[in-house]
């Protein structure tokens, strides 16, 4: 994503300048470099089983890790995502740069190996970290100074000098693709454990995971005779910041929604990039039956209420129906351990006559 001196929505040309790594980009960059612009402006400064939770809501603000603590087997050598070879010798004070990243080191197990967290790790066993990020911009000085032996980002991860900064100060970096759908999630766990030389963790992570997303999408009704799936529009929101965006087909969301039993109306608008300003238009074109937010940003418009009254919205057969989806910001996109909850909650909310929040 790219910033002029005037807000540009995601997707118009690009990544902010000094954000992240390589090319690539994924959806979570494209929100946190939006959340960035919006703080500013607001001056805000694990066992084996597969039996999937029933709902993210209760949950959401807690990992569960596996029940057996690792011990990394190192040193290990790892290509970062940059194209950098890193060799990581030690993991005894690691410090993950997003949120996503947190999620899967505390579930690996080695939570307690964790020194600092970035302002996007909102579970409640990172909330007393100290953060190292301030309106989503990594401060190198804050890193260094808790003598991290391993270093964790992902390519939208920046600015540029601040990751220069601290793998300059010897410090072993290791970048990680972002996540982008669900099949991500369990390439993301195993870089992440390789990279901190628990491999067999990471394998036993990633098939639990698996299992309860599996267990999950099992529970999704087929659709009454006569009906179609739902359309769902996803839109990111920030209404202190006058941030109104309609998701399209690299939003992040796509996968979840057609997971749910859902088909991502912004995508099937022909919106062909993660996101695009609201218009009525758009929305009309986007003919959402159900609308997906994140539980902050419909808190910043002033709820259910609020949100009616953006422009286009009401007349949406979603906004007649005042039928709205709300998802926890810590974990909707992450794709990690907690996806089978989110998926859990997101199937819960659009089909609750199926009571498939069983």
């Amino acid at each position: 994503m790219r910033f002029s001196q005037d807000f540009a929505p995601p997707g118009q040309g690009g990544r902010r300048p000094g954000r992240g790594r390589s090319g690539s980009r994924g959806p979570l960059g494209a929100l946190t470099a939006v959340l960035a612009l919006a703080l500013v402006l607001t001056g805000c400064g694990g066992g084996t089983d597969t039996k999937a939770p029933a709902a993210a809501g209760a949950a959401a603000d807690r990992v569960e890790p596996l029940t057996t603590v690792p011990e990394p087997q190192l040193p290990v050598t790892v290509k970062s995502a940059d194209g950098a070879e890193v060799t990581v010798a030690s993991t005894d004070r690691i410090v993950p740069l997003t949120g996503g990243l947190s999620e899967i080191v505390f579930t690996l197990g080695l939570g307690k190996r964790v020194v600092a967290r970035d302002i996007t790790a909102t579970f409640e066993q990172a909330a007393k970290l100290p953060v190292v990020t301030r309106a989503h911009d990594v401060s190198a000085e804050s890193v260094l100074s808790l003598r991290p032996t391993v270093v964790l980002a992902e390519t939208t991860t920046g600015p540029a000098e601040a990751i220069d900064q601290i793998r300059d100060a010897g410090i072993p970096l290791v970048v990680v693709e972002p996540a982008q759908q669900l099949s991500d999630v369990g390439r993301r766990i195993g870089t992440v454990a390789a990279a901190l030389g628990v491999p067999d963790s990471g394998a036993e992570l990633e098939s639990r995971t698996q299992s309860r997303i599996d267990a999950v999408r099992k529970s999704v009704p087929a659709p009454a005779d006569g009906h179609e799936k739902p359309r769902v529009a996803f839109l990111y929101l920030r209404g202190s910041a006058s941030v109104y965006l309609l998701g399209g087909r690299e939003s992040g969301a796509s996968s979840l929604l057609e997971a749910a039993g859902a088909v991502d109306a912004g995508k099937a608008s022909g919106l062909t990039k993660d996101f695009t300003a609201i218009t009525s238009e758009a929305l009309a074109k986007a003919a959402p039956d159900a609308i997906l937010v994140m539980s902050k940003g419909l808190d910043s418009v002033g709820g259910v209420d609020g949100l009616v009254k953006i422009p286009g919205v009401a007349e949406t057969p979603a906004g007649m129906d005042r039928r709205i989806v709300s998802i926890d910001d810590g974990v909707l996109l992450n794709y990690g351990p907690r996806t089978d909850r989110v998926l859990s909650e997101l199937i819960a909310q659009l089909h609750p006559e199926d009571g498939a929040d069983k």
